[in-house]
This record gives structure tokens, sequence and C-alpha cells, in this order.
């Protein structure tokens, strides 16, 4: 769950909240006369994240559209296509 600070106090403590943030994976919610308006949260790498924390790395992660998705989905079919197209090897 992540904290709620507001801005005053994010820049009044900044450092110490990046390194709670970079140390220990927290994840703290700047709000704006009491509205949520940004969030400081480990980037990727800092965070470590271990396998099983990727299905709730991923559910945060923005959806495709359906027009999105299968656009997608026709890269990938045709990127699979050219990778495993017979080729000559010996051709320069």
């Amino acid at each position: 769950m992540p904290k709620l600070l507001s801005v005053t106090e994010v820049v009044r403590h900044f450092s110490e909240l990046i390194s709670r943030v970079r140390f220990y994976g927290e994840r703290i919610v700047l709000t704006k006369g009491g509205k949520p308006v940004a969030e400081l949260r480990p980037t990727l790498e800092a965070s470590g994240v271990r396998s099983g924390d990727l299905p709730s790395f991923f559910a945060q992660l923005p959806h495709l559209g359906m027009e999105e998705a299968a656009r997608f989905a026709e890269d990938l079919d045709a990127a699979r296509r050219i990778l495993t197209s017979p080729t000559d090897r010996w051709a320069s």
C-alpha cells in the first residue's frame, strides 16, 4: 500500500524519501490539496523485481486496445515468418 504524503512534506524530506524508495521499495503518492498528483516508486532495475512480483508489475502497465493488440499480433506473425524462413547460410 503506497504512503500518502503532501507535496510540502515530500519537499522537506525528499532525500530521505528517495532512499526509502530506493532501498526499501516503498511507494509514495504525492498529494496536493488532498488529491493524488504523482507517485514515487522504484524503477524495475532498482527494485530487483523477482519473478513472483511480475504479475503485479504487468498488471500496472497500460493495456492495449483491440486495434493495437491486433496490429501487434500481426507484427509478431510477420517477425516469426522472417525468422523461421529458410535462408542460405552460405550466401554473402
